[in-house]
């Protein structure tokens, strides 16, 4: 799958997270696919995960052989958005560390480790998932790109009802799993209501974060 970076407005847009960076159209075909997928620390990130997933399937049984299978692909999704790379790589570690936390059982051993990788990880997910939406499909406003306060305020709500849909959608899977794939899988009242909040509050702060990014690149090049 070959991506083109949009062009840019300013020099320093490299150093702004979510902003798309031109960094020249890559090679036709699978070669201009494999650079953008290798390309900066989330390409890095994405060679783990394909560490990852090998791991998994030597040593680690079918469940979380699927689980990292799913997480790889996952990796792929900043590219298709053009997604700055600091926040292609924080969203990528930020989905290994989910996965191997609950492959290693951590979250049965430490109690607010659940709650810290809802608030954080779906917050990352969330920020992705708008600039792909914006980026793709022009369905939402960019939270990068100038806009007046309305807009920009209505752009952390947009943020953080695709946080909230990921956390439902996240639920259900997890519900499916507990019913036809691992009954060891965790489920209950108390504790999706909990991760829904979390999510949600995690993706609204993740939205906040998108527009001081975009500000701070709009006074710096004002």
């Amino acid at each position: 799958m070959t991506t083109t970076p949009a062009a840019v407005d300013a020099p320093d847009e490299e150093a702004t997270v979510g902003r798309p960076v031109d960094q020249g159209a890559p090679p036709a075909g699978p070669r201009g696919a494999l650079a953008a997928l290798l390309r900066g620390p989330g390409g890095a990130v994405r060679v783990v995960g394909v560490v990852c997933v090998v791991v998994a399937l030597a040593g680690r049984g079918p469940v979380d052989a699927a689980l990292f299978s799913l997480v790889l692909a996952g990796l792929v999704v900043p590219v298709v958005g053009r997604v700055g790379p600091g926040l292609d790589a924080a969203y990528g570690l930020g989905l290994l560390a989910a996965a191997w936390c609950g492959a290693l059982g951590l979250y049965e051993q430490v109690a607010w480790l659940d709650v810290v990788m809802h608030l954080v990880v779906t917050g990352l997910v969330a920020a992705v998932a708008h600039l792909v939406v914006a980026r793709r499909t022009g369905a939402v406003v960019d939270p990068t790109r100038p806009a007046p306060g309305v807009t920009r305020a209505a752009s952390v709500a947009v943020t953080a009802s695709l946080g909230l849909a990921l956390s439902v959608a996240w639920e259900v899977g997890e519900y499916l799993g507990n019913a036809y794939v691992d009954p060891e899988i965790y489920v209950g009242y108390a504790d999706t209501i909990g991760d829904m909040v979390m999510g949600g509050l995690g993706s609204a702060v993740a939205g906040v974060l998108l527009l001081r990014g975009a500000r701070r690149r709009d006074d710096a090049t004002a």
